[in-house]
């Protein structure tokens, strides 16, 4: 009962089936998109993190509570 299957089926009826059976490799390498992508992500993430740290900064947080208390303040 164990024994493993030694060829794919000719169409993968399931989806996991298909999941396995995707040719992930040759997409990848045949595929512009993908090396692209990797490449932007790899110079974006410095802007990313600058824009992070800015934005979670203890002034811009002051700041932030500051104009929400005032906002309150307005409405009621």
């Amino acid at each position: 009962m164990s024994d493993k299957v030694s060829r794919p089926m000719k169409f993968p009826y399931t989806f996991s089936a298909k999941i396995a059976q995707f040719p992930y490799k040759f997409y990848f390498t045949k595929q512009w998109i993908w090396k692209y992508y990797a490449i932007s992500v790899v110079c974006c993430l410095p802007i990313f993190y600058k824009i992070s740290k800015l934005a979670n900064s203890p002034e811009n947080k002051a700041k932030w509570a500051e104009m929400k208390k005032k906002e309150l303040a307005e409405h009621h």
